[in-house]
């Protein structure tokens, strides 16, 4: 434990909670311990002043006004969307769109670049772990175009089967769409080596980020994938925005997601020429506070360093596993060798809802059910989990409660 308290060490953790209003709340008399962070994180002080500051200082519409507001309001958006850039290393700010978040960034591609290309017997190959908001879309597209999904395996660790990936992208699917990080398991997938293996074959990539931007060094071009997918309220930023990232050759090859205005040049009754990269993409008034707030909760997120968070959550992640594999009848789901703060478990004869009803009575917020990853619970022959997941702000402490609740929890039910 000396060496994870060192690590936590690193920077002022005190400092950190203090920044988050929240954290200082109790819940059912009792200290909060907010340990459901891969549903979405809490935010800082900061990222809510940007909200305040917008509506009560410079609101207005952007882009296409001339009045100080109006100018105020565009160059603050188009700010975020240049922190947003650099965050992920895209080689310019053409290829970042803003989208209300993951799941419409993934939508997006499905419409666009799926319905143009995607027809009859085409393949799109993603994973038996990933998010339903990665499943759906393309089930939507296949039944509409007469494709076939394919599903990349889970190994009893909660890693993929990458033997049997080589196998099936030798199908030459189009489309490989994966995700980063599990949310239910914690497993990061080797997107660098599965996206070459991929192009390769002639698939384009599309990688899921929502759990893992808040987390690791995010390089989408050393990466080489296509399109990456992230939502601002799993990064310290507000509900309601998110990010797709493309590769400007795809995106300007694909037809608009919607339409109306801001995404068009020139409208007429007889035809319309559509705006250039990114607003091709973002049609209509925008979540404009919430942008400008997202780029405030990147700059909370460089103000720390990426090596440092993940240092702190991977000794939360080691520190609390330790602890919970000491638990009889608690067994872990999902120990994969590469893998961020996420501890997914089950313990024999309880179901999870009620560790969660219990925790709750503690001040502890996990996250129990199928954590919209039905088919990997149903691989797993269970129906869902207790999930504790880590962010900056969490300490060994925290942990400490949880474990101790956990250990009531059995002694009521068992």
């Amino acid at each position: 434990m000396s060496s994870s308290v060192a690590i936590e060490n690193a920077f002022d953790i005190g400092q950190v909670r203090n920044l988050f209003p929240v954290l200082k709340r109790e819940v059912k008399g009792k200290p909060l311990v907010y340990l459901d962070n891969a549903a979405t994180t809490q935010k800082p002080q900061m990222v809510i002043d940007g909200l305040v500051a917008y509506y009560s200082g410079y609101n207005a519409n952007i882009h296409r006004g001339i009045h100080t507001l109006a100018e105020e309001a565009t160059a603050a958006y188009e700010q975020a969307r240049h922190k947003a850039a650099k965050f992920i290393h895209a080689e310019s700010t053409d290829e970042v769109i803003f989208t209300r978040g993951t799941t419409e960034g993934i939508n997006l591609v499905a419409s666009t670049w799926g319905r143009r290309n995607i027809s009859n017997g085409d393949i799109v190959l993603i994973s038996g772990m990933e998010h339903h908001s990665n499943i759906v879309p393309w089930q939507i597209l296949i039944e509409e175009k007469g494709g076939v999904l394919e599903v990349i395996p889970v190994l009893d660790s909660g890693e993929l089967d990458m033997d049997a990936f080589r196998r099936l992208i030798q199908h030459n699917p189009k489309l490989v769409a994966i995700n980063h990080a599990s949310n239910a398991l914690g497993t990061v997938n080797p997107v660098k080596e599965i996206t070459s293996i991929s192009h390769d074959a002639g698939a384009v990539v599309l990688i899921d980020g929502a759990q893992s931007v808040a987390h690791l060094e995010i390089d989408v071009q050393a990466l080489d994938v296509d399109f990456y997918s992230f939502s601002s309220h799993k990064m310290y930023g507000p509900t309601g925005v998110g990010v797709l990232y493309g590769k400007r050759n795809l995106l300007e090859a694909m037809p608009p997601y919607q339409g109306g205005g801001e995404m068009i040049k020139e409208v007429s009754f007889a035809k319309t020429t559509y705006n250039e990269l990114p607003y091709k993409y973002e049609a209509g008034t925008p979540n404009i506070a919430d942008v400008i707030s997202f780029g405030l909760a990147i700059d909370f997120i460089n103000s720390l360093g990426k090596r440092n968070i993940y240092a702190h959550e991977k000794s939360l992640l080691e520190y609390g596993t330790s602890l919970l594999k000491e638990i009889d009848g608690l067994q872990i789901i999902g120990e994969a060798q590469e893998k961020l703060g996420v501890i997914s478990f089950i313990i024999e004869g309880i179901h999870p809802q009620d560790i969660g009803i219990l925790l709750d009575n503690a001040g502890v917020a996990i996250r129990t059910g199928h954590h919209c990853t039905q088919p990997l619970m149903e691989r797993f022959k269970i129906p869902g989990t207790s999930r504790a997941s880590f962010a900056v702000y969490n300490t060994m402490g925290e942990i400490d409660v949880l474990v101790q609740g956990i250990k009531k929890a059995v002694k009521l039910l068992i």
